[in-house]
């Protein structure tokens, strides 16, 4: 058995490793440089756990599985996604990357953790103790997750008629993301500490001619942004973050 997951800031991470140590599976981010190929081959169930953008699965997860996706063929497959508030059918998409009854998803589930979005105005930014009832919440459901596997019970959510209609509506905007997400900015108070640079999961980020540059290739996992120690880099939205999420 077998987890493969993609955490921006830490909290897809923090569900994966929960889920995975429980029910005694493998764990694995797709950042990790091991022979993925082999790992697929050998399981016959994978859960596979990723942060929802804007009801869709982010670019660099899509590119893994595409890059893989033969392999996925016939699996048994738990997809556990986490989000703010809600995704209509975030895991539902999931299947939307693979040709008709290319596996069997037995469970599919949406986890609610905290915000990562650090300079959006909206959208309240918490850390610490004032997280601890929203990760305690996350951590019961998840555990009826484990349960419900465990005793052979089925859920799918995000995949009936309502929940799609939800994900139809929050959809129109990934294309908006991934253009605005291109759009990355470095202010003055940039030091070239290079921090940025070596936590990109995408490689976007490079040092050159003294300062940070970036190829267009952003998926707005907002690393750099909640990372940087001068908050000199924002993607997505522009507005300078006061604060910066800790991670769970």
């Amino acid at each position: 058995m077998l987890t493969l997951f993609f955490s921006g800031t830490g909290n897809t991470k923090y569900i994966a490793e929960r889920f995975s140590k429980t029910m005694g599976y493998a764990c694995h981010s797709i950042e990790d440089s091991i022979d993925f190929e082999d790992l697929i081959c050998k399981s016959s169930r994978i859960c596979v756990c990723y942060p929802i953008y804007g009801s869709r699965v982010p670019r660099i997860f899509k590119e893994f599985v595409r890059e893989y996706s033969a392999l996925f063929k016939n699996k048994e497959i738990i997809i556990i996604i986490t989000q703010l508030i809600a995704s209509g059918d975030g895991a539902r998409v999931f299947v939307d990357l693979f040709p008709k009854k290319h596996f069997k998803v037995i469970y599919a589930e949406h986890i609610n953790m905290p915000n990562n979005v650090c300079n959006f105005a909206l959208l309240p930014l918490k850390n610490g103790v004032q997280n601890h009832k929203m990760i305690r919440k996350a951590e019961i459901r998840l555990a009826r997750v484990c349960r419900d596997i465990q005793r052979g019970r089925i859920i799918r959510r995000g995949f009936n008629a309502f929940s799609r209609f939800l994900g139809l509506f929050q959809g129109v905007f990934e294309e908006k993301m991934n253009a605005r997400g291109k759009n990355v900015k470095i202010d003055n108070d940039c030091t070239v500490c290079g921090l940025c640079v070596n936590a990109c999961p995408m490689k976007n980020l490079r040092i050159s001619d003294g300062e940070i540059k970036h190829d267009n290739n952003c998926t707005i996992c907002y690393r750099c942004v909640n990372l940087c120690p001068q908050k000199a880099i924002t993607t997505f939205f522009h507005r300078k973050p006061k604060d910066q999420y800790n991670g769970v």
